[in-house]
This record gives structure tokens, C-alpha cells and sequence, in this order.
């Protein structure tokens, strides 16, 4: 399962070997400077089920993917044992946001915000 930490100044996704190969993807990387705003998410598959995605989903079971909807570039990791989450919207990275299943979504968000 993904797992999403601060390292340095860097806010970290770091994806299991499973999920490298669902999503085509590395682990991702983002400046902790480059977060605009962390946001609970009761129901983070919703994000990926709209848009052109590569990588894995099966609705409202699991997202592994990019997905590109409204103008926007999205990587979502959601599980169906973690079907919240948070989305990191991001300002100057390569990814617009990042949707992330979390068993703990508002320690996870805190976590972040605090670094």
C-alpha cells in the first residue's frame, strides 16, 4: 500500500511494487513548498472517475492511476480498505494534485500541514 511521508523538504509518495506496475509510475516526489492545500476526502475514489486514466481502476474499488479530467493532471492511489483519503493540490509540480486512500486521513493531513 502507497505510503506518504515528509522527507527533508520533500513530501513523498512512495508506491508499492504492485502499484508501480498498475500505475506505469515511480514513487512521486514534490516540494513541501509547492502544497496549495490539503483536503479530507470522505470518498476518495470519486476524483478518478472522471477523466482519461492510465494505470489500473476498477470503480469504486480501487485507483492506481494518472488520470487527466477538466484541465487538470491527477495521480490517485485509493484502495477499497482505504476509500478516504486526502487530495494534496499542488502549484508548480507536474502533477496538479495527488488523491491519497488513508486509514487516518485527518493525522495524515495533519502531518503534512504541520511540516
Amino acid at each position: 500500500m502507497a505510503e506518504l511521508r515528509v522527507e527533508g523538504d520533500e513530501l513523498v509518495l512512495h508506491l508499492s511494487g504492485i502499484e508501480k506496475l498498475e500505475a506505469v509510475h515511480g514513487d512521486l516526489r514534490a516540494p513541501r513548498s509547492a502544497v496549495r492545500s490539503v483536503e479530507v476526502l470522505e470518498n476518495a475514489h470519486e476524483p478518478a472517475d472522471h477523466g482519461f486514466k492510465v494505470g489500473e481502476r476498477l470503480p469504486g474499488h480501487s485507483e492506481v492511476a494518472v488520470v487527466r479530467a477538466d484541465g487538470q493532471k491527477l495521480f490517485a492511489v485509493v484502495h477499497h480498505d482505504t476509500p478516504r483519503g486526502v487530495r494534496i493540490d499542488f502549484d508548480g509540480t507536474g502533477y496538479d494534485a495527488w488523491i491519497v486512500g488513508a486509514t487516518d486521513p485527518e493525522a495524515l493531513k495533519q502531518v503534512i500541514e504541520q511540516a
